[in-house]
């Protein structure tokens, strides 16, 4: 049975599956709609989505959809180590603004559930990792929205020098949480 832990910002939830291994490897049940629901993540995921990073220090985000494709995300890391980042966009939040940042790793098998109202960023810690992940939401182009990963507002310490690391020209120019128009209020 996997374990719920409730992070510092309470809407986040960090989940340890079981695994139950023996001389050929390991089972682990990464996802169970009834037992998630029960432990505070009832989702409707709809999509699940894989990446490959090939050099360590990919950044990926600070991602969000809006309406009417909002997406809540199961993230887990099953090659390599990343750091999974949420960054808290709900105005009104008594954490807007704030993030919680966690080693998501092949070995512990940790999953982050980041619901909507959030921005979602991984960095790559090493060569040649795989994140898959559950979304509630399907892909919208319309919908795409992100905050700049280096707002000095949000404070996130990256793992690497911002000039090593390896990002999209789309990432690169995305706005400060300040500019960001009202999108998600609690």
């Amino acid at each position: 049975m996997s374990e719920f832990q409730r992070l510092k910002i309470p809407d986040l939830v960090l989940v340890k599956p079981k695994r139950y291994g023996d001389s050929r490897g390991y089972f682990s049940e990464v996802y169970h709609a009834e037992r998630y629901a029960e432990g505070g993540i009832d989702c409707g995921f709809v999509q699940d989505n894989h990446s490959l990073s090939a050099p360590k220090g990919v950044l990926r985000g600070l991602h969000f959809q809006t309406n009417p494709s909002p997406q809540a995300k199961l993230v887990r890391c099953t090659r390599g180590r990343i750091l999974d980042i949420a960054v808290d966009i709900r105005y009104g939040s008594e954490t807007f603004g704030r993030h919680v940042g966690v080693e998501l790793t092949e070995e512990n098998g940790l999953q982050l559930y980041v619901p909507v109202g959030f921005a979602h960023a991984f960095c790559t810690l090493e060569e040649n990792c795989e994140v898959q992940y559950k979304v509630s939401g399907y892909y919208a182009p319309e919908c795409d929205g992100g905050v700049a990963f280096d707002d000095p507002d949000l404070g996130i310490k990256w793992p690497f020098p911002i000039d090593e690391l390896v990002i999209s020209d789309k990432d690169k120019v995305l706005p400060r949480l300040v500019d960001l128009p009202v999108t998600f209020r609690v």
